[in-house]
């Protein structure tokens, strides 16, 4: 046998050729010219046995900074947050984390409770009538409220604002490449959306405005000033929001937002290297039939026993492909799951604690940054995130804290010329005061 995890012998494969009347492997690639094809011998590393191999992974591994051994303030979009234990113990149960898709409901009603129970409890944290049964991710649940914005209002121009992430806004400008809708971005004041801006390039052509709360900066965005804009000449609210800040936060929907979309790796969800996620998407009653992806619905049997089933399912596995909204056709089941199981354990008075936190311990680093000396640009109120200006590269500035045993936060300069040496630091319930007196300490003696 030639490869430990490839179980075919010799045998097998030569039964195989001769089941097919073919002499030898080689001859199934006769098509292909012998001039373009691949004659030399591949520049990787020789095969190791598996104790070897598995040794030399460990040393790699053991290379990296994780969150174990370091103090994180690196946010912009992935946050560490605290996971009840209890999260991993239910997403490691077999029916769960074998299951793909709940399409037979008669043997799938644990699966279905569990998505109708996240979609319950995004309701109540956004303020929104239905939210459906979880995306891949906030970037494209976020894309997929502007195309939805556009196709309800039947109009090709939106509006983002540039305090959302970076990186929703690209995906943003994919989709809507594809559908010929044009991407306005909205300037930023003081670290959140310019109203007098958006307000200038408001007209009837705007199927949407789209703003994130809190937005990229940490600031919290004035949804109750922006909501009357953006409903000028009938056009739609969107709000990407932080689903842990709804626990502290008054929700969009109770600011007059249409769609709520975002995502909830800060409930059970791990930093994992950026992924994977999972997006929540939440609507008023009006968009119910408009809303991507799928929904599980509550029900009774012929026995009158409550039972849950999939319901009004808008993509094109289901409907026809010219009727369908979307062209995402999965979900995020299990990281869903996930954040059911997180945001249960936590209860409401959880929820509500935990963002306090992180709005107490925030504001305590920024406080803290103020009085040692450091430049903090924009005045707004702030969630977990804020921006501190540096006198030389964040990158410098970063290597030297990694040194100290932290992370240190993103450099916006990779997003934003104009903000180059700007460090966005994040600071959730899991950072200690002693952890936030270091990291500003360094900061301090690193930016003389």
């Amino acid at each position: 046998m030639n490869h430990r995890y490839l179980p075919m012998t010799e045998q097998d494969k030569q039964e195989m050729l001769q089941a097919i009347g073919v002499p030898s492997v080689d001859e199934l690639f006769q098509d292909i010219p012998e001039s373009v094809r691949f004659q030399g011998e591949y520049n990787i590393k020789k095969a190791k046995s598996e104790t070897e191999l598995l040794k030399e992974l460990s040393q790699l591994a053991a290379k990296n900074k994780d969150l174990r051994s370091h103090a994180s303030f690196l946010g912009a979009g992935v946050y560490d947050h605290y996971m009840p234990v209890i999260v991993d113990h239910v997403i490691s149960r077999s029916e769960f984390y074998t299951a793909y898709t709940p399409y037979q409901p008669e043997i799938s009603q644990g699966e279905l409770q569990a998505i109708f129970e996240f979609q319950t409890m995004i309701c109540e944290l956004t303020g929104m009538d239905v939210a459906n049964s979880s995306m891949y991710d906030g970037g494209t649940a976020l894309a997929e409220a502007a195309m939805l914005a556009a196709g309800q209002t039947k109009k090709k121009k939106i509006l983002v604002s540039k305090a959302v992430n970076p990186e929703s806004r690209d995906v943003i400008k994919t989709y809507a490449k594809g559908q010929y809708i044009e991407v306005v971005e909205v300037p930023v004041k003081d670290g959140v959306t310019d109203l007098e801006a958006l307000k200038l390039e408001m007209n009837e052509d705007v199927a949407a405005v789209l703003v994130q709360y809190p937005n990229f900066f940490g600031s919290i965005e004035p949804l109750k000033e922006i909501e009357p804009i953006a409903h000028t000449g009938k056009s739609m609210f969107v709000v990407s929001s932080n689903p842990l800040a709804l626990g502290a936060l008054t929700p969009p929907g109770a600011l007059g937002a249409d769609i709520v979309a975002g995502d909830a790796q800060p409930f059970g969800i791990p930093t994992a290297f950026g992924g994977p996620h999972c997006g929540y998407f939440a609507v008023t009653n009006k968009l119910l039939r408009k809303v991507p992806g799928r929904l599980v619905g509550q029900t009774t049997d012929e026995n009158g026993k409550r039972g849950f089933v999939l319901t009004l399912q808008a993509r094109e596995q289901h409907i026809r492909r010219d009727k369908a909204t979307s062209n995402i056709c999965s979900n995020q089941a299990l990281n869903a799951l996930a954040a059911s199981v997180a945001m249960t354990a936590l209860g409401k008075q959880g929820v509500k604690e935990m963002a306090i936190q992180n709005i107490q311990k925030a504001n305590y680093a920024k406080n803290a940054c103020v009085k040692a000396g450091l430049n903090v640009p924009f005045s707004q109120p702030i969630f977990n995130e804020f921006v501190v200006k540096l006198t030389k590269p964040v990158r410098e500035v970063n290597k030297q804290l990694l040194e100290k045993g932290i992370i240190g936060g993103f450099d916006l300069g990779r997003v934003a010329h104009e903000l180059e040496n700007h460090m966005l630091i994040a600071v959730t319930e899991l950072r200690t005061k002693e952890e936030i007196d270091i990291l500003v300490k360094e900061l301090g003696d690193g930016n003389e």
